[in-house]
């Protein structure tokens, strides 16, 4: 069963990983690698030491690998992936099961922000690539950047953002009380990018957090 006072702040699902944003996870995780094609759950929480009770319950489950186990200042967050989806899912649901949970008691996400910047400044460029984990931001690009809490469903929506246009992954950042994207391309592909995103958080369900 949920510890009092836990919560659970995101349960969110992706079908099949796509290659930029399988090969950015890549480069920040700790834990096992994921390729594109995978399928992949994010859980966030809160007490942020719940992810260890939690993250037990899932590896143990199925054949569902580990890739991140973090614990920041308030919230705890995990991922596990596989080729295989049925096993992510099955995780999943034992992980409910065990916390006494249904998928409609996570928080719905809410987009906190969204800016489109046409026709970035090469300064502006230079000052983002040395914070940016993925592609180099181009002068001239349009960026797209979306923000939205609880920070664990940046991952979902910018794995839609992929699936529906074509743009390069900047910086993905899924940690914290919000969750940051930086993508990048030409004004049309990054407006479509946006508009994936946002309709990717809006069609979660939830409670209101």
């Amino acid at each position: 069963m949920a510890a009092e006072g836990f919560s659970l702040r995101c349960y969110s699902y992706l079908d099949r990983m796509q290659p930029q944003y399988a090969a950015f996870v890549g480069t920040v995780t700790q834990g096992d690698l994921p390729t594109e094609g995978m399928a992949s759950l994010y859980i966030e929480m809160a007490p942020g030491n719940e992810v260890f009770r939690t993250v037990d319950i899932a590896v143990k489950a199925t054949e569902a690998k580990p890739g991140a186990q973090i614990v920041e200042r308030e919230f705890g967050m995990f991922e596990i992936h596989s080729h295989n989806q049925a096993a992510v899912l099955e995780a999943g649901r034992i992980v409910l099961e065990r916390l006494g949970l249904k998928i409609e008691d996570r928080i719905r996400p809410k987009v906190a922000s969204v800016q489109l910047i046409t026709n970035v400044d090469p300064y502006q460029a230079q000052l983002l690539n040395r914070f940016r984990r993925g592609s180099m931001l181009v002068p001239g690009q349009t960026l797209l950047v979306v923000e939205c809490a609880p920070a664990a469903y940046i991952n979902y929506a910018c794995n839609e953002a992929e699936k529906k246009a074509s743009i390069d992954i900047v910086h993905v950042s899924s940690v914290g009380r919000f969750g940051r994207m930086w993508l990048s391309g030409t004004e049309s592909e990054a407006q479509t990018a946006r508009d994936a995103a946002i309709r990717a958080l809006e069609d979660q369900e939830g409670r209101d957090g």
